[in-house]
Formats: C-alpha cells, structure tokens, sequence
C-alpha cells in the first residue's frame, strides 16, 4: 500500500522526479533563448517570438499538472479515468505545444546530418508516425502491461516517455516547425481523422467489459467515491472515445476553415 492510500486519496505527498522533470524542461528552454538563440540569430536565423515562448510556458504548464499532484496520484492509485485523462493530455494537447513553441533554427540544429537525426526524420514521416503512435496506443492498453506499470514505477515513466515521444513525431505532420514536414491542410485533416479511429478500439473494450480488467486498480476500500471498476473502465472508455474524438474533430473542423478561408482568398 502507498504512503497516498494510506493517507487518504487527496492527501498531498512531493513528486521529486516530476520536479526534476519540469525544472530540467524550463531550464533546457532558457538554455535555447539565453545561450544558443544568440549565435543563431548572428547567423541570420530569427529570434524567438513572443508566440512561441507562450507557446513553450503553456505546454511546461501542461505538462506540470499532468504529471503532478493530485493528477498523478488519483491516476497511479486510484482511477483509471483519470489515468485516461492524463494520458490523452499528455499526448494530445502537449505535444502540440511544445511544437509550436520549437523554432525552425533548433529542429535543423538538433537534427544534423547524421544518423540520428535521419532516423528522426524517418519515423516522422506521416504513415510511420501513425503507426508507432497507435501501436504503442494499443499496447499501453493491455492489462498485463497497465497492472505492471501500476506498481513499477520506472516501467511507468518509460512508457510516458514512449508515448509523448510517439506523440511528438504523429503530430509533427500537422505543426511541425518544419513546413515541408507538414501536410496540405486537407491531407491534415483526413489525417486526423485516421487518428480518432483506432483509439475507438480499446475504448469500446473498456467500455462494455463485463468484469474488471486492470487489477491493479482493485482497492477495496479505498476506492475513490464510491466508484466501482466497472464504472471506472467504462468512463475510462468513454473518455478516450468521445473526448479524444470530439477533440480531434474540433481541430478538423478549424482546419477546415482554415483551409475554406485560404481557398477563397485564392479566388479557387
């Protein structure tokens, strides 16, 4: 039993790594603008703007309460709705961010001409990108794999760290800093959509499983709000299918106008 259970489920307890994680992120940032944005700009390269430090401060700030207190509790010891929610934040609206926030400049320079740098840009190519995200997507629902990451905790970091990795490269097509990374806004849009379609999977599972399917979340009488498993899988479902998909619609409906405005604007 954790320190959390023991104390009861809102009862505040520190989160060293999370703090390393956010202080070792804000400090990278203002490594970029203090050290490295200087040489650059005497380069020819363009400053930083103030959009894309906003950008940068918005995702660290996602980041943070994601990961954080009471989310991160609630998510590893009691719910798996709220692990639900963390995860598609986490994947979701993060990564996004921190691309916006990412200068053109940066992705040349930690790119290169190497080898790594020509991997990245393999698995950032649209198809593969989908298909490591959805896979690690499906697979992180397997309940072998969710019980084992529940009680070990490196296992668990390892696979946030898979998925917002994943994350990064599936969205980069859509707002990479790179623009001839990115698809026409219609290919962006049906690529969307493809998106919306696989999470649709697990999330009928969880939604109408019958009996408990992640033990590890089976804690009797600290359950949190008198919620049962079975209620919790099926939000967890529900979550991840309505609110990841009417999430992603969102986005294809404003690139949609984007795309209806720049066409009449064209005279097309």
């Amino acid at each position: 039993m954790s320190m959390l259970a023991a104390q009861g489920p809102l009862s505040w307890q520190p989160h060293l790594e999370v703090w390393l994680l956010v202080g070792l992120v804000m400090s990278l940032g203002l490594f970029v603008t203090r050290v490295i944005q200087p040489k650059m700009v005497a380069l020819g390269e363009a400053p930083v703007t103030r959009r894309q430090k906003w950008f940068f401060v918005a995702a660290v700030a996602v980041l943070w309460l994601a990961s954080d207190w009471p989310v991160h509790d609630l998510a590893e010891e009691y719910l798996y709705s709220i692990h639900m929610v963390q995860h598609m934040v986490l994947t979701l609206v993060m990564p996004p961010l921190f691309l916006f926030a990412t200068p053109r400049w940066l992705v040349e320079l930690v790119l290169g001409a190497g080898r790594i740098g020509r991997g990245l840009q393999t698995l950032g190519r649209p198809l593969l990108a989908a298909l490591l995200y959805n896979g690690l997507l499906v697979l992180t629902h397997a309940a072998p794999l969710v019980n084992a990451a529940v009680k070990i905790g490196p296992l668990h970091y390892v696979l946030h760290v898979l998925l917002v990795f994943a994350a990064l490269l599936m969205w980069n097509p859509v707002c990479g800093p790179l623009a001839e990374a990115r698809l026409s806004l219609p290919v962006q849009m049906a690529y969307l959509f493809a998106m919306s379609i696989v999470p649709t999977v697990p999330a009928a599972f969880l939604t109408v499983a019958e009996n408990p399917i992640y033990r590890a979340y089976e804690r009797g009488a600290y359950r949190l709000w008198d919620v049962t498993m079975i209620q919790d899988q099926q939000a967890a479902g529900l979550i991840m299918k309505l609110g990841g998909g009417f999430y992603l619609w969102g986005l294809i409906v404003i690139l949609f106008a984007q795309w209806a405005t720049r066409h009449e604007a064209s005279g097309g």
